[in-house]
């Protein structure tokens, strides 16, 4: 019996190292086949195979050997993570890097370990994140735009392959704790409600744990939250509130857990908060820290100046990088502005700046939180500054309402910009700041977001922290990296190779290169390993391939969104190119004098384009938001509702913008009356409700919180049975005209007419109706309203409805196009919409 049980056990090992791969790859701690056992994996494979059972099996328990599989666990000295990621921020946002910005956190970190000066991203979040957490380039992972501008091709449809597993996934087959917390722009918006699928959501793709917001922006005060893949509603903040803080509450209780349960297991934990992405929403006290420090009365000419000379005096660009004369033509000199003006773009940086400082503080009481556990020694913290840089979609002027720049309002006058003066950064806004800010947040370089040939656009930095492996606290570390390297390199660091097979799918190679040599003192000054690599964004595009970058001149700006895109984006630019081992800014273009050297690199553009998927390239920007894509609701023209439902998220609901439409409400009104929300999608920031008030029907369009038009019966509804019903006729073409690129024919004007049990009560026109969105993090609702209200004067949410809903109907009748619609889009590039909007629009009452 003895030599059985030996040769079983002997068996099991076997089993097990042929299940790794490879017995010397293992690692084993504890009696094999004992309740207490771990084991390393090859990890070639995902999940590892189950190994054999290892015991003996007779008629009797009494005469048989029990047998566990050991538990898995990563190899021995491989460091817990934290990976962050902040949004929206150009290199001189954080004082780290030169930025007047208090981040004493990023601060932290690299005075334990390192500078990073040379980090690239793609331009904008979501593709951003998607080559952050597959290591592989963002079109290769289907994300060359947003998901909300996806479209038909492999690298735009906003799906990540089975073939590219996330860093995630991975890490959690290999014996980690995994989560996310924050911001997740990474499940398509046609999969975001809850009907699933959720392969696509962070418990999908290899986060065990999520807390966060799914999109791109969020209200931090009323978030369109969720755990795991449960929308947490009804919402229940304490007074004052904010997602930012609640974020690293919860992030902090869960590592707590952690370590109470399972002290010795490695936790990787991705922190994405939602700042610094519009809205900009800091609390009171960190706007009144930042307010009493000055930063900006100076204006932004003298800050990018400012910025200039800390960062020349910390050493974080070289000493001989230049600085480009202030973009006139695209911005105003500060000196040149009226002093209504000054003084609302000083309100806008101070709480864009607040809430940069509030962020970096949370997540310093994250670190805190690992450092007494007494785990920071052991763990690799990488705080990357901004998934792209500072956001210019505000505009020249910025606005209350981040949601009017996506319906083409852009340039929102400062005299009406100044009625949300006193509440800008509160509840009450969607704020962003102008885009001068966002030039001067980006020194050294030049450009935005969304400019992937400009390092403004792409030009990142980070900290790095990992004191058992880091000596050189402090150094600075210079070699050219993208974000695609950071799988990598956790891999390397963690002793976990990239699996060849994932759940029976093949996968396709990690794209990034390991930044972990850069970690030991003698490599500081080591020439990159990352030698080539490709941008673009919108058909703006640039190759970097070993100190040169080749880039497309900026022919657009961020917030001219609504133009007639570059019909041919590859070709139809200017080329410039730059020596960046000479020049770190980009600021001397050097194409005249080397064209041999441009078609070189332009030819191996074309190549690295083909390789990863960026073709058919396309310039179009708002256009791609209402083009048709695969939803729960894609070939429906007519849905109907018989129960209270809340929380369907705006790319799963039925989409009425650009339509002619018709919502019947079949419901029972008790005796006393009733009042409360039929049917609601979208906020106060842009949206629409059909409820009743004081029990007489209304149906209200809000217009980006500009106007509100509403049609109301002048009769409450007496106690029984009624049909109340909204049809709206719509004047315009459609969207059907957006395979033109151009925008003619959206946003058009309409009838609308209101009815109850078949009687008109009320009709008017709207002469401009919403063209592309309404507020994203807003849900479609039925029966009440959750987070914010369309309409604060009439009503607060929830605001459930008291009468009994029988039944909801909505048809949609979406305009086709006739022969000579077509021919006169051809012939045609006008736009219908344009910052004119705002003259057709009137602030509604504060």
């Amino acid at each position: 019996m003895k030599l059985t049980r030996l040769m079983s056990l002997a068996s099991a090992v076997a089993a097990l190292a042929l299940a790794a791969g490879a017995a010397c790859a293992q690692q084993v701690t504890g009696t094999l086949g004992s309740p207490g056992a771990t084991t390393t994996i090859d990890g070639r494979q995902l999940p590892a195979p189950d190994p054999s059972f290892g015991g003996t099996i007779t008629n009797d328990a009494l005469s048989s050997k029990p047998w566990w599989a050991p538990r898995i666990v990563p190899p021995k000295g491989a460091p817990n993570i934290l990976l962050v990621i902040t949004d929206d921020a150009g290199f001189g946002v954080p004082s780290t890097f030169g930025g007047v910005i208090p981040t004493p956190t990023m601060d932290r970190i690299a005075a334990n370990g390192l500078r990073y000066n040379n980090v690239h991203s793609t331009a904008l979040c979501s593709p951003t994140r998607a080559a952050l957490i597959t290591g592989r380039n963002h079109h290769s992972v289907g994300f060359g735009v947003i998901s909300e501008q996806s479209t038909g091709f492999p690298g735009y449809n906003s799906i990540i392959t089975r073939d590219k597993a996330t860093i995630g996934r991975i890490l959690l087959e290999n014996g980690y704790s995994t989560s996310w917390f924050g911001k997740d722009h990474n499940t398509p918006s046609f999969a975001a409600s809850q009907a699933g699928p959720f392969d696509q959501w962070p418990t999908g793709m290899g986060f065990e744990y999520f807390y966060g917001f799914v999109g791109g922006d969020a209200n931090q005060w009323q978030p369109n939250l969720f755990r795991n893949t449960t929308q947490i509603y009804p919402f229940e903040g304490k007074p004052g509130w904010n997602l930012v803080t609640g974020m690293a509450d919860d992030a902090i209780d869960y590592l707590t857990r952690l370590n109470q349960t399972v002290p010795d297991k490695p936790f990787f934990v991705m922190y994405a908060p939602g700042a610094t992405h519009a809205p900009h929403h800091p609390t009171k006290e960190w706007v009144d820290k930042i307010s009493d420090m000055h930063l900006f009365d100076q204006g932004w000419n003298k800050l990018r100046e400012q910025i200039f000379a800390n960062q020349k005096k910390l050493g974080v660009i070289p000493q001989d990088t230049q600085l480009e004369p202030w973009p006139t033509e695209v911005i105003k000199n500060w000196d040149d502005l009226k002093a209504d003006e000054k003084k609302l773009f000083i309100r806008q940086a101070d709480i864009y700046a607040a809430y940069a400082a509030y962020s970096d503080h949370e997540i310093g009481r994250v670190v805190q939180a690992i450092d007494d556990m007494g785990k920071l020694d052991n763990t690799l913290v990488i705080y990357i500054n901004g998934d792209n840089g500072t956001s210019a979609e505000g505009g020249p002027l910025g606005t209350p309402n981040e949601v009017a720049f996506f319906n083409g309002v852009n340039m929102m006058p400062v005299d009406v910009q100044m009625k949300w003066y006193d509440t800008w950064g509160t509840e009450q806004t969607y704020n962003h700041m102008s885009a001068g800010w966002s030039w001067a947040f980006d020194t050294p370089f030049t450009w935005f977001k969304q400019n992937a040939s400009r390092l403004g656009g792409i030009g990142q930095n980070m900290a790095v922290s990992w004191p058992a492996r880091i000596t050189d606290k402090g150094g600075l570390r210079e070699q050219f990296m993208h974000v695609i390297d950071v799988v990598p390199t956790l891999l390397e660091v963690t002793g976990i190779p990239a699996p060849d097979m994932v759940d029976g799918i093949k996968q396709a190679p990690i794209e990034g290169t390991s930044f972990a040599y850069t970690f030991d003192k003698e490599n500081a000054k080591a020439p990159t390993r990352h030698k080539t690599q490709y941008f673009e964004m919108f058909g703006q595009w640039a190759l970097y391939n070993d100190g040169w970058l080749l880039s497309t001149k900026v022919n657009r700006a961020p917030w001219e969104a609504f133009g007639a895109a570059n019909p041919d984006p590859l070709n139809n630019q200017v080329l410039q190119l730059y020596d960046l081992s000479k020049d770190f800014s980009q600021s001397q273009d050097i194409a005249a004098q080397n064209a041999d050297k441009v078609k070189e690199m332009k030819d191996l553009f074309l190549a690295e384009a083909k390789k990863y998927q960026v073709f058919p390239m396309d310039a179009s920007v708002a256009a791609r938001i209402v083009a048709p894509r695969p939803n729960i609701t894609a070939g429906r023209t007519e849905f109907t509702y018989t129960h209270p439902m809340t929380g369907l998220p705006q790319g799963d609901s039925p989409f009425l913008l650009n339509s002619s439409y018709s919502i019947a409400a079949d419901i029972n009104v008790p005796e006393g009356g009733a009042e409360g929300m039929i049917l609601t999608s979208g906020g106060r920031f842009a949206g629409y409700g059909f409820y009743l008030l004081k029990g007489k029907p209304v149906f209200l369009w809000n217009l980006v919180d500009l106007k509100r038009v509403k049609w109301q019966g002048s009769d409450a509804l007496t106690p029984g049975k009624h049909l109340v019903e909204f049809d709206f006729q719509y004047d315009g073409l459609g969207v059907g005209t957006l395979a033109f690129n151009n925008m003619s024919g959206v946003g058009g004007s309409g009838t609308g007419t209101l009815k109850v049990d078949g009687k008109v009560v009320d009709t008017q026109k709207m002469e401009r109706t919403l063209p592309m969105i309404l507020q994203w993090d807003e849900a479609f609702d039925v029966g009440s309203d959750t987070l914010t209200g369309v309409n604060d004067a009439d009503y607060t949410p929830p605001f459930a409805l008291t009468a009994k809903l029988n039944k909801l109907t909505i048809k949609v009748d979406r305009p086709t196009l006739s022969e000579d619609d077509i021919k006169k889009l051809e012939d045609t590039q006008a736009v219908a919409v344009d910052g004119s909007a705002i003259h057709h629009m009137q602030p509604a009452p504060q």
